[in-house]
């Protein structure tokens, strides 16, 4: 291989020039160099000899002492003299050797680059001039030549015997015939010239000026690698006296004692520690409030149940900082482990090699001891709560001052009408009524536009730049259109569906006006208005016409669609607010995802609208899109103003009745029964997560839980951290497994929240024990202890699911018909779809009674 053969192309042309041009910037660089290190040691020899001279001075100055140390100090001085006058010879010599040779070298490859240039230039327009121009100007003269030829043999053919002009026909014909003849010699001499310009061009000169160029390339690389060793022969400073002087700094590395290194350090800078006090309780803060005793739990019956969840979250959090001291232990063990090994089979001078690991094992050892503090912390904080909750007992907590002179003041006509004796925990609601319920203020109306008017980008029928393929799948009738941008273009283009196929037709833009054929409108929209609204042909030529139009998406939103009001909530993964669609004004819930949060968290948020997009039921909150085109991502939803169900019954509880109460239940069981028949397992069904419209109407909303199964059984995987188990079935805590009937037992638990106007289910249990009472076959209604009596009405519920029996009550015949029965008879309305519901899921309770 070689320039010859492989660089006879024009690409291999420009290569070469490329290559001369990479070869001569190198060349330059070399030279910057090597006279930078002329320079520097030129300046070195004069510092050195000035030095020398300093010193020369001193020790005339010193009195001719004749001392070792005075004649040691004279020959490092002499020395260092001729030290310098070795650099400064050192720089004269690379600066008449080498440097001189590179800048000459430098100088015939810039001659080279262009004489090859040239030769080449040259090459090439001859055998252009050969093989093209000189046979192309033969062949068409020849072609003239051929057709007087030809137009003088028609004239003397038709010229008669006896005609005057038949000689002179004859003698033009002659001179023709003489003339192409002579040009068709001229001719073949032209082309085989051209054919052996030719072949000596591509096979000898063409050749054999590459092989000459890399032949002189070959040479100038000979020559560099010359100058290079020449350079350093000459800048060498491998000497004795070298030597010697890295002996002297082996000599003080020796004496690097590392042991020992910071000892003067600590003993300059050193200082007894300064610990900060440690912080207390601050009873300043006790002055002004109620009688708190500082540092103690607060116990009591507005407590208790936080205390209650605080434990139990405590609990959990416990478990995963043990698993996390463990996990941490037995990295700090591995990191040990390797390193030991690894140090027995590296030399002790690639210790280097080690630090990496060395710090690993320094940031696991800091981890672990963060680990272990967050530990004993979250261990000191669980004494703290276990013990609270363990003095209490199976008590009641004890009542709140304050409520106990307004607990006396009830009037005796209130306790009659709800039943006997007012609950505590209702006459704290009762205080607080109206403080949990939802007051937001919404966006004000705006003034709608008239869809003709609106930007292209808000129009239903403007797809924005799909695909041309995904165009055809999207058109089905004969007459079907829509807008898009044309991929790669900023065009817009017209599709449509005509006689089968589907055509496209460009938008034509100019001066402002959007166009086809014939008139100009100010805008697309209403350019399409106009061809349908008149059934006018897009051309002539076509004759398509526009008949209906293909709505995009209708779940995608952009975010401009939407105008945000005020902050109404917050949610596991952001904010709710309030807020209006641009488009129609209807009232909208936006639900914002954090963007900071993973992407597979950002998944699981839009999870709940991918599962709503199918849903359409009046008791199911309505999914109106999802505004994932930039973030925040938004899921949009209707707005339901009553707020949520559970607030809804602690705030207005005491005013409803039990047919009100009976009839947002049925609500319940209407959705859950419609979610059922769609394979949905919803999961986190409870009071907090249904919400309640201005008429009272019941919908079921937070789907970020719900799984869709074909076979109606979800196998869940993980912990139970964020699982609410006082409303979670036996079979899903125990084994995740998440069925109809599991949200049976939420509905269950949601019956006992209704009827007892949102009062907790399992009062005085923490998680735990609620799990304990619950695997053994018992439910709210079996709660008991001194001072306890359930709600008013929660009566009502104890029949609805085989696991809300009253102790010792057995029953052949679904507790849920007795109930509604006997409802009925009390003239209470009974919602049909929660007896259906109930009544179908009961028997698949029975599998786990």
């Amino acid at each position: 291989m070689g320039f010859s053969s492989e660089l006879c192309s024009p690409q291999g042309h420009g290569a070469v020039q490329q290559m001369q041009e990479a070869e001569l910037r190198l060349l330059e660089g070399m030279r910057k160099w090597m006279a930078q290190r002329v320079k520097s040691d030129r300046e070195y020899a004069g510092l050195l000899h000035h030095m020398s001279l300093q010193d020369a001075g001193g020790q005339s100055r010193s009195g001719g002492l004749d001392s070792s140390v005075n004649q040691s100090w004279a020959e490092i001085t002499s020395q260092t003299e001729g030290l310098s006058r070795v650099l400064r010879q050192h720089a004269e010599d690379l600066n008449s050797g080498p440097l001189s040779k590179l800048s000459l070298l430098i100088r015939e490859r810039q001659q080279l680059r262009k004489t090859y240039s040239e030769q080449w230039q040259q090459l090439q327009q001859e055998l252009t001039k050969t093989h093209s121009q000189d046979i192309e100007k033969l062949k068409s003269q020849y072609r003239a030549l051929a057709r007087d030829s030809a137009q003088a043999r028609r004239k003397y053919q038709e010229a008669s015997k006896a005609d005057k002009d038949r000689d002179k026909a004859k003698d033009k014909y002659v001179r023709s015939l003489w003339k192409l003849f002579a040009h068709h010699n001229r001719y073949v001499l032209g082309v085989r010239a051209a054919q052996l310009h030719h072949q000596h061009h591509h096979q000898l000169m063409l050749p054999s000026m590459l092989q000459s160029l890399q032949d002189l390339h070959e040479e100038m690389a000979h020559v560099l690698k010359e100058i290079l060793q020449e350079y350093l022969e000459i800048s060498s400073l491998v000497q004795d006296e070298v030597v010697a002087i890295h002996q002297e700094m082996a000599a003080a590395v020796a004496r690097i004692q590392p042991e020992a290194e910071y000892q003067g350090f600590l003993q300059q800078y050193g200082s007894a520690p300064d610990v900060p006090p440690c912080v207390t309780f601050d009873e300043s803060l006790l002055e002004e409030g109620e009688q708190l005793e500082p540092g103690e739990l607060q116990l009591n019956e507005l407590t208790v149940e936080s205390v209650q969840h605080t434990l139990t979250s405590v609990t959990d959090d416990l478990a995963v900082a043990t698993e996390t001291v463990l996990s941490r232990k037995e990295a700090v063990s591995q990191l040990q482990r390797e390193l030991w090994s690894e140090e027995q089979k590296t030399h002790p001078r690639e210790r280097v090699q080690l630090l990496g690991k060395r710090q690993a094992l320094q940031e696991a050892l800091q981890g672990l001891q963060v680990a272990l503090c967050s530990q004993a912390k979250l261990q000191a904080q669980q004494e703290l709560l276990q013990t609270k909750l363990e003095q209490l007992g199976p008590g009641e907590p004890p009542a709140v001052l304050l409520l106990q002179d307004d607990r006396h003041s009830t009037s005796s006509s209130e306790q009659e009408r709800e039943g006997g004796r007012t609950p505590t925990l209702e006459i704290i609601k009762s205080h607080f009524s109206g403080i949990f319920r939802p007051k937001f203020s919404l966006p004000p109306p705006l003034q709608l536009v008239p869809e003709v008017q609106k930007p292209l980008h808000e129009q239903l029928w403007y797809h924005g730049a799909i695909p041309r393929a995904e165009v055809a799948e999207l058109l089905t009738n004969s007459g079907d259109f829509l807008v898009r941008e044309s991929q790669g273009k900023q065009e817009y283009v017209l599709s449509v569906l005509w006689d089968g196929l589907p055509r496209h037709f460009i938008i034509q833009s100019s001066d402002n006006l959007y166009r086809l054929e014939g008139d100009g409108f100010p805008s697309i929209p209403l350019l399409i208005d106009h061809l349908l609204c008149s059934q006018q042909p897009l051309t002539k030529k076509s004759g398509v016409v526009l008949y209906r139009a293909v709505p995009k998406d209708k779940w995608v939103l952009n975010h401009e669609d939407l105008v945000l009001g005020e902050q109404i909530g917050r949610g596991n993964f952001g904010e709710v607010f309030s807020g209006r669609l641009r488009a129609d004004n209807t009232l909208v819930a936006v639900k914002s995802c954090r963007e900071t949060l993973p992407p597979d968290l950002k998944a699981k948020f839009l999870q709940e609208a991918r599962i709503l997009k199918q849903y359409s039921h009046p008791n199911i909150v309505r999914l109106i899109g999802v505004c994932t085109q930039k973030q925040p991502i938004y899921i949009v939803m209707e707005l339901v103003q009553g707020g949520d169900f559970l607030t809804f019954l602690r705030t207005e509880g005491a005013r409803l009745r039990v047919k009100t109460l009976l009839q947002m239940v049925g609500d319940a069981a209407a959705g859950m029964e419609y979610l059922e028949s769609k394979c949905c397992i919803h999961r986190d069904l409870a009071a907090r997560n249904c919400l309640v419209t201005e008429k009272n109407v019941l919908k079921i909303s937070d789907f970020g839980m719900s799984r869709e199964e074909a076979d109606g059984i979800y196998a869940a995987s993980g912990g139970l951290r964020q699982v609410p188990v006082k409303w979670t079935a036996p079979e899903a805590l125990n084994y995740g497994r998440y069925s109809s009937e599991s949200d049976v037992w939420s509905f269950g638990i949601l019956l006992w929240e209704t009827f007892s106007l949102g009062s907790s289910p399992y009062p005085n249990l923490s998680n735990q024990q609620t799990r304990e009472f619950v695997e053994k076959g018992k439910g709210p209604a079996h709660v008991s202890s001194p001072g306890y009596s359930p709600p008013p009405h929660a009566s009502f519920s104890f029949g609805f699911l085989p696991f809300l029996l009253e102790p010792g009550k057995k029953s052949s015949k679904p507790d849920i018909v007795v109930h509604s029965e006997g409802l009925r008879q009390q003239d209470c309305k009974f919602e049909p779809s929660l007896h259906n519901f109930s009544e179908t899921l009961s028997q698949k309770n029975k599998k786990r009674t």
